[in-house]
């Protein structure tokens, strides 16, 4: 479920690649146009106070979610169902979880997902509005006990305070934004998200050095020069891919992702 700003196309490669596995794929259908629907959130009076529920703003998006379960459940005779959740795809498939529950849905492996809000004390604004501490405070951790939870963060660059000095410019942009997820600018994370905001209490947690956050930011290694590598680059996915292909009793799976912070 291609998220914020992205579509179904920007993730044609790592599908494919994951079709070549054996495993059946199915993207859900989401368009850039769609990300429109977001805007209806800004009417309720939680969204300006920060306590904003999921539901309505996104029931969009976890109809098209819906879907893409049923129609790979349709292609595989009922066979589970593997959820691949792309940076805030992780929390919005949690919120799907939480509301549709688990039936015929056997894991949830998300890559460069937020996982938790900003701490109170950090006094940053939640990028969610309210999402992410409900979300919190509803379906903690590894909540539903039936099926298998997997987070995998990347290690791609530390950020730094703005007055860092020594620190390049590119530390000090993502440090920005690494605050604005974690409340701390120094941490280490994928340029976007930070590892601690990526993994989940009770999950199978995996870190990955050297890996970026977005397939559109993602820059293939050419002729010996350093590449930029994401989550679903080639070179990276035989480190994660056994999480969700290590039995014969999950041969099927739906994507859901976000490749930029989960703004609403």
């Amino acid at each position: 479920m291609p998220g914020l700003g992205n579509s179904k196309n920007d993730y044609k490669a790592l599908a494919e690649l994951l079709t070549q596995e054996g495993l059946v794929v199915e993207i859900a259908g989401v368009n850039r146009v769609d990300w429109l629907r977001n805007a209806a959130g800004v009417v309720d009076i939680n969204y300006w106070k920060g306590t904003l529920n999921p539901q309505p703003t996104v029931n969009w998006y976890l109809k098209r979610i819906d879907d893409a379960v049923n129609s790979v459940k349709t292609q595989t005779d009922g066979a589970p169902v593997t959820l691949l959740a792309h940076s805030a795809g992780g929390w919005l498939s949690r919120v799907y979880l939480l509301s549709k529950g688990t039936t015929g849905i056997d894991r949830l492996v998300t890559i460069g997902s937020p996982h938790s809000p900003p701490p109170q004390e950090a006094k940053v604004m939640d990028q969610t509005r309210g999402i992410l501490t409900y979300v919190e405070q509803n379906c903690p951790g590894r909540f539903h006990s039936s099926i298998e939870y997997v987070t995998v963060a990347g290690k791609y660059i530390e950020g730094a305070g703005l007055r860092d000095q020594g620190a390049s410019i590119a530390q000090k942009i993502v440090g920005a934004g690494y605050q604005q997820v974690c409340g701390n600018a120094r941490v280490w994370g994928d340029g976007i998200i930070p590892i601690e905001a990526a993994h989940l209490h009770g999950a199978d947690q995996v870190t990955l050095d050297g890996v970026y956050h977005s397939p559109l930011g993602a820059v293939v290694a050419v002729d010996g020069k350093t590449g930029r590598p994401w989550y679903g680059s080639p070179e990276v996915l035989p480190k994660w891919i056994h999480h969700i292909s290590d039995t014969n009793e999950s041969d099927s799976i739906v994507e859901v992702g976000n490749t930029l912070p989960p703004n609403l």
